[in-house]
């Protein structure tokens, strides 16, 4: 499942969470929630980036995608 689909269905809180820390490594509870409401960390999705001992990272474009819904623009998708 894509960003697009996934992101409403986060809390809002880890919606915050995510645009404040864009870019840095994801939380294991965050990783949690997302796998939970359909994002699949292991896939070649375009959005997931590195997953390895530092810590699971989105994708450049992903970033840039989470930098586009903060700053209240319509994200498109690469």
């Amino acid at each position: 499942m894509s960003i697009e689909h996934w992101w409403p269905k986060l809390k809002p809180s880890t919606q915050e969470w995510l645009i404040e820390n864009n870019g840095d490594a994801v939380s294991p509870e965050v990783l949690a929630e997302i796998a939970q409401v359909g994002g699949v960390v292991t896939s070649d999705a375009w959005w997931v980036g590195e997953n390895g001992p530092s810590g699971f990272y989105f994708s450049d474009e992903a970033v840039d995608w989470i930098e586009a819904v903060a700053n209240g623009e319509v994200p498109e998708r690469p």
